[in-house]
């Protein structure tokens, strides 16, 4: 049952029970009409109360419902919300838990609202590119003041009930009940107690005005704009308010319902509901059950105290799980911990952690120089030089000294873990945990699940992950994983570029103007230009047919690797970030295409962006194909999470689903034909060749 209901003398209660936030799906939403219409057809009923089960009112929308003709399906929300009104008995909202976009609406719609305290109350629509859709923005100013609601409706963050108590003339909680347990009690003896009063008071009713009127939306309206430059739907969130301010209750519901109904087709809207689906679907393993057991994860070590693996480190230190921190020198240990030391105390000296939490934080970090010191952990995270020899000695050496049932985990960013595990006699136990730097901010984990890794191990790693705030999304193994074998094709792909015509600032420009928080040579000098330069050594020795620009090895026979020597595509200042278009770099660059004997063209920013995205495009189609990524989501969760691809856009695979994907395999063979480019990489993938003959999308 998607709703009990229970009679309890003279009061029926309607409880939601659609687990785990009782979502307002179609069942859920004729359970409750049904529900309304029981109670009034019966005279010993004076009173309804609605709430719900568990610990949640309602979350609102059922994500299972999404885009699809169900959640349109009469009585939709609109129509449930109508008949509460309509309601010739009194219906009292009793409020718990998580009380959020339809479940709030739903609220607004009873005659009367108790909440239980320590209630996340919020209208989160904005953050799916929408506004609220079932009376959210017309009713809510009315029952909480003009200023409170819009600031609640624009940032879409939950605010806990009793705050909201406390605002001067708010109408939108009748009474705070004493606490989540008594609710229910206290919900039942307000409903007997307003059985007789009439007319029945709706929140429609009220007056809805703001002092300084259209000045003040004015202001929100800049304000907004400043925020969401890439997003429509905050502007129409203020537009929708200051409807209720202007109009007629009902002309003012056709105003929110047109403009949600538009936004809704927006594709804005499109990405970040696509992205709310994704980063869900990310967590769920195909052949891993849900209910598969976890191993207890208690304490961690790791191997390394570098940038990386100090990084590592603060992820558990802030879950508060202890860490053994070792190094082969105490210089480099020592190192190690003022970093994490100066991290934390930058927080603290911002007002973002307190002193005794950098203090607890702190507590849980110890150091070794040896191996035998790491036998008691639970799970060992290597973070050492990216060199097979140096992995090879690493992982004998933990095979050596971890207890038994110990996970082994390698943060490496490109090599093969099967390898790695083939090193122990335990492979069972190896996974890769490829975290992204700053390994403490970027919210990004690749787990690279080897042909040995047991499924409890991916299902520990998995949860492990949440627990330290981490988007995980699984990969198999294959050189790169998902995220950097992708981008070396987005980086052939900016250097052919370079040889054709353009400059690293126009390429850069192009991108950033797309979106892209920066341009592929301004992230070459962030992440350092060596790196990729080994790469590509190994490439040359590898893949001799792989078609390069040899643009970027005369960069590093320079020496100029980036921010880190204060000098790559660009020069920059001591201490800063900002890039400085450096004229040697131009002329380097202009002297090799002439060796070349290439003549520049002008080459569009469209042509730009196209060629870089639409390269990530083609090979995100291969790794789908070859089953190194699960589904087109989880590829689209690694670049918004990690490589700061636009959020509107939703991802390179859902760009291309935008795009149309006939259209992107036109545009490859129109690349496939230019000279300098590499026409071979440019053969649509089977699998985009597939999708496009039969008329799908990712």
């Amino acid at each position: 049952m998607t709703a009990l209901y229970q009679v309890h003398d003279d009061v029926a209660l309607i409880t939601l029970n659609n687990p785990p936030v009782n979502g307002l799906g179609l069942a859920t939403r004729q359970a409750i009409t049904d529900g309304l219409a029981k109670a009034n057809a019966d005279a010993a009923v004076k009173a309804i109360v609605i709430t719900g089960a568990g610990k949640a009112f309602s979350g609102g929308a059922d994500i299972k419902e999404f885009g699809s003709p169900k959640a349109l399906q009469e009585p939709n929300l609109l129509s449930v919300i109508l008949a509460v009104e309509n309601s010739a008995k009194p219906v009292v909202a009793a409020i718990n838990g998580v009380c959020m976009g339809g479940g709030l609406e739903l609220s607004l719609g009873c005659h009367y609202r108790i909440a239980a305290p320590g209630c996340n109350v919020a209208l989160p629509e904005v953050k799916l590119g929408l506004i609220p859709g079932a009376g959210g923005t017309q009713r809510l100013p009315r029952a909480l003041g003009v200023e409170p609601a819009l600031n609640l409706i624009v940032s879409g963050e939950p605010v806990k009930s009793e705050l909201l108590a406390m605002l001067p003339g708010q109408k939108l909680f009748d009474k705070m009940a004493a606490s989540v347990e008594s609710l229910q009690q206290e919900a039942l003896a307000l409903a007997r107690s307003v059985a007789d009063v009439r007319p029945l008071p709706l929140v429609r009713n009220l007056p809805c005005k703001h002092p300084q009127g259209d000045a003040y939306f004015q202001f929100a309206r800049n304000m907004v704009k400043g925020m969401a430059k890439n997003f429509p739907a905050p502007a129409k969130c203020v537009d929708a308010v200051q409807a209720a301010t202007q109009k007629k209750f009902d002309d003012g519901m056709a105003f929110e319902r047109e403009t949600f109904i538009n936004l809704m087709w927006t594709s804005e809207s499109r990405a970040l509901r696509h992205l709310f689906m994704a980063e869900r679907a990310a967590s769920k393993i195909p052949d891993v059950p849900e209910d598969t057991p976890q191993r207890a994860i208690k304490s961690i070590a790791v191997i390394g105290a570098g940038t990386m693996g100090g990084g590592i480190a603060m992820n558990f230190l802030n879950a508060g799980i202890a860490v053994k921190m070792l190094e082969m020198k105490q210089e480099a240990l020592e190192r190690g911990v003022a970093t994490i030391r100066k991290n934390y105390e930058s927080q603290v000296k911002k007002g973002k952690l307190k002193q005794d939490k950098y203090e607890q934080r702190m507590s849980l970090l110890t150091t070794t120089l040896s191996y035998d010191d790491l036998k008691d952990a639970d799970m060992v995270i290597e973070a050492v030089f990216e060199e097979m020899g140096v992995k090879e000695a690493v992982f004998k050496e933990l095979d050596r000294v971890m207890k038994p049932g110990a996970i082994l985990a390698s943060n490496t960013s490109t090599l093969d873990v099967n390898k790695i595990a083939a090193f122990t006699k335990r492979p069972q136990d190896v996974i890769g945990t490829h975290f992204f730097s700053p390994a403490n901010i970027m919210k990004l984990l690749e787990v690279v699940r080897g042909e040995k890794t047991a499924k409890d191990v991916l299902a520990t790693v998995m949860a492990l992950a949440k627990k330290i705030k981490k988007t995980a999304v699984v990969s198999g193994v294959c050189d790169g994983f998902i995220g950097n074998r992708m981008i070396e094709q987005y980086g052939r792909q900016g250097g052919f570029l370079l040889d054709e015509g353009c400059t690293p600032q126009q390429v850069d420009r192009a991108v950033e103007k797309f979106g892209f928080a920066m341009g592929p040579f301004r992230m070459g000098d962030l992440a350092g230009n060596d790196i990729g330069w080994a790469i590509r050594k190994r490439r040359y020795q590898e893949k001799p047919d792989m078609k390069y620009s040899k643009t970027a090895d005369l960069l590093c026979e320079k020496g100029r690797y980036g921010q880190k020597t204060g000098a790559g595509w660009y020069d920059y200042q001591a201490g800063k970030r900002e890039p400085i278009p450096n004229q040697e770099v131009i002329q380097m660059i202009e002297a090799h295409r002439a060796s070349l004997g290439i003549k520049p063209r002008k080459i569009s920013d469209e042509e730009i962006v196209q060629r870089l995205v639409f390269s990530l495009v083609n090979e995100g189609a291969r790794l789908l194909e070859e089953g190194i990524a699960a589904r087109a989501g989880d590829i689209d969760m690694v670049y918004l999470t990690g490589y700061g691809f636009p959020i509107h856009r939703g991802g390179p695979m859902n760009y291309a689903n935008e795009v149309g994907l006939f259209n992107v395999v036109q545009a490859m063979n129109r690349f496939a034909q230019n000279p300098l480019d590499d026409a071979q990489f440019w053969q649509p993938a089977p699998l985009l060749a597939k999708l496009v003959a039969e008329g799908r999308t990712f």
